[in-house]
Formats: C-alpha cells, structure tokens, sequence
C-alpha cells in the first residue's frame, strides 16, 4: 500500500515498459517494429517466435502498432521478460483467450535463481481461475471487460528478473500481449521479493485440510489468497477455519479464523456476489438461475493482506478447512475440488515448489 500513500514522493528511478514491440524495454525503442519478414533482432535474441510481418499495420509501417502480441507455439515457453536490476515491477497487463487460462503457466525467477518464485497458471494468478472472464476490482489485482489482466502488487529485484509463458495446450496461441512497467533503479533494502504458488486438491482427502502453502523457510510476510471451490455436496460448505502456522507453530496455529465466508470477508453464507477492493466472493452458477450451495456450484474468492500481512520469521504455513453439514447438525469434512493461489513476500533464495499438476490434472472440465 504504500506506493499508494507517497505518490508524491520524487524518486530517483527510471520509467521503463516491456511489451512486444519493445521486449526489453529500451529507453527510446518503443513502437520501432517493422513490417518485415525478418525477426527483429531483440525478438530473436530473447527467443520468440516471429509471426511475419505485421499485416495491420503493412500500408502505415513503422510507428503504427506492428507487432502489439506474440506468439507462443504448442508445448513451448516463451520469455516475455529478461531484465537486469536493480528495479521494480508496477504494473502487469496481459490478455489472451479465455479458453487457455489453466494451459497458460506463468513463471518468475528473481536474482537468475533455478526455481520460479511464481508458477501458477495465467487465470488463476489474475483470480480468473475457473476458465471464464470475471471483472475483479481489488487493489493489486484488477480484471475487466472482457479478460483485461492487471496486477499492482509491487516486485523489487535486485540483479536480475526473467518472466516466461509456458503454453501447455495441442495448438499454437496466436495472440499473447503484454505490457509490464517497471522503475529501473534501486529499492529500499527492507523489501522482501514477491512470489506466488498455485495448488489443488481435486477431490479434498476426506478429514483433511486443503493446504495453501507449506514448506516455507525464511523471512517474511504472506499477503494474500485466491481460491477456486467447487462443491460436490449439497448446502453451505463454508463452515471451515483458515489456519496460519507460524515459526515453529506444531499442531495448532497461531492464526485461526472463524469460517470460510468470514475470512473472505463476507456471512452467514455470502448470500450475495461482491467484489471489494481487499476481498470478494461469486458463486459462479447464481448468474444461471441456479440456486446456490448446490452441488456442482463453483465458487471464486479472493482476499488480500495489504493493510493486514500475516507475518513470519523463520517458517510458514497456511491451511483452509472443508466443513460442511450432515444429519443431525453434525459438521461434514467435505471432499470438494478446492484450488489456490497464494500470494506472498519473503527474503531469497527461495527453495523449489512442488510439482505443478499436469495438463490434465489442471483442466476445468
């Protein structure tokens, strides 16, 4: 939040924007694409594909938006950004076709470490997780009419920052654009590095918490959670607690909440479809006239700890239960599709992630 508090402040940085026209964001080569047979010679050192002359732009030339996408071929990854620091990320634009968003795998490596310290795929990082366009009006994350992609969240590295795009489908994808604006220039020390993971649980194992991050070593703070749920039972399913465990914490969790409606911000249920600048909540199927809470009803919700970051020193761990209703009033460990996103900041080097689900095991189906 800060970098909206001290807007006013002159900082001695430089403004810089990557897009497809411009792959390394040279000061002064914006719109410098020709329509030409021959790759760029940027292009080709950063390794896209090049797609032939821009046809829109073939009787204006140069200056007149010739080359706005890229492409990425099947089974192929494609960087979109390979940068030297010090700098920070400020804005992530990007759109593409809804139909990829769990075929598209989107990968940050901070300082040239081996392992990403953001893999989740495209619509699940944009709170977009189930496949279809929804609007988003949070703070760091913003989507609009129809499958405009924004994120805020502030990235500072030090020496070195590569983005690519892991294209997982059986065709070439023709359209990806992109644009990400960044200050060159140094940031305060204090700054941890931003990384986000993706997991699911499809089905829940019964008696089991779905875990939404786990395994974390070091110092820092979790800033937020995207979820994606699709009940398999019927009636409220929302009764389950979040759970952070903290430096060391064992069995029980230093932080602890009462349900899952309540985390997210909303209760007694949602009852309702909101979007709020911390936290929302949609229930997917209402839209259709369905009721909601029924079984096969997919539900999205988001919440992000910008004013309140659940901080840590030496480990990390965060949980979401599934409890829904049974006979005689009794609580139901549930057995739902349950997948996660979680966003948080921490010091580096950072380890390796598990493994990212398959094709199949990430498709919406």
């Amino acid at each position: 939040m800060s970098r909206l508090f001290d807007i006013s402040k002159i900082r001695n940085t430089e403004t810089r924007m990557i897009t497809a026209e411009n792959v390394y964001g040279e000061k002064g080569r914006g719109g410098m694409a020709k329509v030409s047979d021959i790759p760029q010679e940027e292009v080709s050192k950063i390794g896209q594909p090049w797609a032939g002359p821009g046809e829109n732009a073939r009787e204006l030339g140069q200056k007149w938006k010739v080359r706005p996408w890229t492409t990425i071929k099947e089974n192929s990854t494609v960087t979109i950004m390979d940068m030297d620091g010090p700098a920070t990320i400020t804005h992530i634009w990007m759109a593409t076709y809804v139909t990829l968003y769990r075929d598209l795998i989107l990968r940050f490596y901070w300082d040239n470490e081996t392992y990403p310290s953001v893999e989740v795929p495209f619509g699940d990082f944009f709170c977009n997780g189930w496949k279809m366009n929804m609007n988003i009006v949070s703070i760091p994350i913003n989507t609009n009419p129809t499958g405009g992609m924004n994120c805020y969240f502030p990235m500072p590295f030090k020496k070195h920052a590569k983005i690519t795009v892991e294209n997982r489908s059986l065709k070439a994808l023709n359209l990806f654009a992109y644009a990400i604006s960044l200050e060159a220039g140094p940031s305060d020390e204090s700054e941890g590095y931003f990384h986000a993971q993706f997991r699911r649980s499809n089905p829940l194992e019964y008696g089991k918490d779905h875990v939404i991050l786990d395994n974390i070593r070091g110092e820092g703070h979790y800033a937020g959670t995207h979820m994606c749920w699709q009940q398999n039972t019927e009636g409220w399913w929302g009764e389950g607690e979040m759970k952070a465990f903290i430096d060391g914490d064992k069995e029980f969790p230093t932080y602890c909440g009462t349900g899952t409606e309540d985390y997210f911000g909303g209760a007694w249920g949602f009852n309702g479809n909101y979007s709020a600048p911390f936290l929302g909540y949609m229930d997917l199927k209402a839209k259709d006239g369905r009721p909601t809470n029924t079984v096969g009803n997919r539900h999205n919700l988001y919440r992000f700890h910008l004013l309140d970051p659940i901080r840590f020193k030496e480990d990390f761990k965060i949980t979401m239960q599934a409890i829904g209703w049974r006979s005689e009033n009794r609580y139901h460990p549930l057995q739902d599709d349950i997948s996660s996103v979680a966003y948080w900041y921490m010091t580096e080097p950072f380890t390796d992630f598990p493994v990212l689900p398959d094709r199949d095991q990430l498709e919406v189906i």
